[in-house]
């Protein structure tokens, strides 16, 4: 959790087009300390069968951008997924990757002592996000 002197990081997925968590989406998270400083990779994880990742890497002192990475890609491609979207909408099958996005990358400022929680509301052909609780 966060400190004094660092940010957290927590997050979760929800495929909007079947109304159900995003299981086995690898996420990346890294880092950086200022707009013009390089990125630093932190590692990652992958969401659960609640759609959330609950052990991403804590942030180093002095973060004060983070972005995350969604490889939604082959969440798509995987077949049980794909059924289950195709079978919950009427729009044109999505060709070759099995979603529009393949992949999602979040930007955002965080400051230290606070904790930020970041939905990502996902289908194949959209997504949101926002600052959760």
């Amino acid at each position: 959790m966060s400190t004094d002197t660092t940010a957290s990081v927590s997050t979760h997925i929800l495929d909007t087009s079947i109304g159900r968590p995003a299981e086995g989406v690898a996420i990346t998270l890294a880092a950086r300390s200022g707009s013009d400083a390089e990125w630093i990779a932190l590692g990652g994880s992958a969401t659960d069968a609640d759609g959330r990742c609950k052990d991403l890497p804590a942030l180093p002192e002095g973060t004060t951008h983070v972005r995350l990475d969604f490889a939604v890609e082959t969440y798509f491609v995987n077949k049980n997924s794909k059924k289950q979207a195709e079978a919950q909408q009427d729009a044109p099958r999505v060709r070759d990757s099995g979603a529009f996005f393949p992949e999602v990358a979040i930007t955002f400022a965080v400051t230290p002592g606070e904790h930020y929680h970041v939905p990502l509301l996902l289908n194949p052909f959209g997504y949101s996000v926002y600052r959760g609780s």
